[in-house]
């Protein structure tokens, strides 16, 4: 959410921003109503002044005076009614209106519409050659036993599996690599609640955009977390941090449930496009400075890079334009790893600066070192999602046997087993 002063001062600067990142707001009609309120409130203002004045002075009036007196609050009361029922529809509104106004991108973000338009930065690692007959994840986890698609699909619907076997403990123990080498970072290592209310959903900025892609639970009026940041930012909701605490760290671990909506026909085959997947996310609460908030947001990208890294998976770093950020993105970066089935490079991770939209949306804020009172910065970024880099770790590592050599850093959560094994 944008400070609607700025929004005053600046309404071509927000439109041209919109028109940039594709999302349908009307700048000119939150305007129209920003001035009617501010004008229904004067009114407002002006008619309770003047009612808690006659109030008064029928405290020590004359029974014939006192009557009258009564008479003018009375006609002040049904001035006011109609005022008062146009102040909260405006105002219902001016909200709803608000929450689809983008966030305004960084300079160095290119303009653009898909990703085909996105900038890139840099390329790491070598893509592997194979002088053998090659075998997508899907051949891979079927020869090793470990996972199934077939049985899922048959009670749970489509994109849902098991991991079983080898699966389950490379998917655990990618994770907790993750985990402890955030803690190592200085990260503080966290599990969130899974179902949260829709003020978690619309304070992150899910909602109302995003509205089709969550889960609901109706009979709890809840959601189910597409990501641990709704829970990490929210956590935080309605609060006045001490500036001493922060930038403040997280490492959430969660399930992680998207309905894939729009995605029909799209990535059906294997494990890249799922329902329900495991993740470690990175998220950052700061100070509202700009120069904080790009050396942090550096750090997380290097976090997931140096994960990579020591995977030994090959990657290259995307700087997305306009139409590929999201509504509240300052800026974004996609980290897309070489998944040699598909040839090609495929997203696994995604960095990201808010700015204070989202500490806006959810009232966090922070004092400073001269007593004022400001809206936190936040940040996030992937630490590792699963199964989607099992895609990756599977298929570059995979053996002329057709055994899966697993990484070295991932051996000591495997109990030291150095390879998967054709069953």
């Amino acid at each position: 959410m944008l400070d609607i002063q700025f929004i005053r001062e600046y309404p071509e600067k927000v439109k041209r921003a919109a028109a940039q990142k594709m999302v349908d707001t009307d700048i000119d009609r939150l305007l129209i109503l920003d001035q009617q309120i501010s004008k229904i409130y004067n009114s407002i203002y002006t008619f309770r002044n003047q009612r808690n004045t006659l109030s008064a002075q029928a405290q020590t009036a004359e029974p014939e005076q006192k009557a009258y007196i009564i008479g003018q609050v009375r006609s002040i009361k049904e001035e006011l009614t109609p005022l008062e029922k146009a102040l909260h529809e405006k105002k219902a509104e001016f909200d709803a209106l608000m929450l689809t106004v983008p966030g305004i991108p960084s300079p160095e973000v290119p303009v653009g519409k898909t990703d085909a338009d996105n900038m890139f930065v840099r390329a790491v690692g070598e893509i592997p050659v194979f002088d053998f007959p090659l075998k997508d994840h899907m051949e891979l986890i079927v020869a090793l036993d470990m996972a199934d698609t077939t049985r899922a699909v048959k009670f749970a619907g489509s994109r849902t599996y098991f991991l079983k076997n080898e699966g389950l403990l490379l998917e655990m123990a990618v994770t907790r690599f993750v985990i402890d080498r955030l803690i190592q970072k200085g990260f503080t290592p966290m599990s969130v609640p899974l179902m949260v209310k829709e003020s978690a959903m619309t304070g992150t900025g899910y909602f109302p955009a995003g509205r089709d892609q969550a889960y609901k639970l109706p009979e709890d009026d809840l959601f189910l977390v597409g990501t641990s940041e709704v829970s990490l930012v929210s956590c935080h909701q309605n609060e006045l941090l001490p500036d001493r605490d922060l930038p403040i760290r997280s490492a959430g671990y969660s399930t992680c449930f998207r309905r894939e909506a729009g995605t029909y026909g799209r990535d059906t085959r294997g494990l890249y496009r799922v329902h329900q997947f495991q993740k470690v996310e990175q998220v950052v609460i700061c100070r509202a400075d700009e120069e904080e908030m790009s050396a942090l947001h550096e750090e997380i990208l290097r976090n997931a890079e140096q994960l990579l890294q020591d995977l030994g998976l090959p990657y290259r770093i995307m700087l997305a334009c306009t139409g590929e950020t999201g509504i509240g993105q300052i800026k974004k970066h996609e980290i897309e790893t070489w998944m040699p089935s598909r040839n090609a490079y495929c997203e696994t991770h995604s960095c990201s600066s808010f700015g204070d939209f989202q500490a806006r949306r959810s009232g966090i804020k922070y004092r400073d070192n001269d007593g004022k009172t400001k809206y936190c910065y936040t940040l996030n970024n992937t630490g590792i999602a699963s199964p989607r880099i099992l895609i990756p770790l599977l298929e570059i590592n995979q053996q002329p046997d057709g055994s899966v050599i697993i990484p070295e850093v991932l051996r000591p959560y495997m109990n030291g087993q150095d390879r998967i094994i054709p069953k």
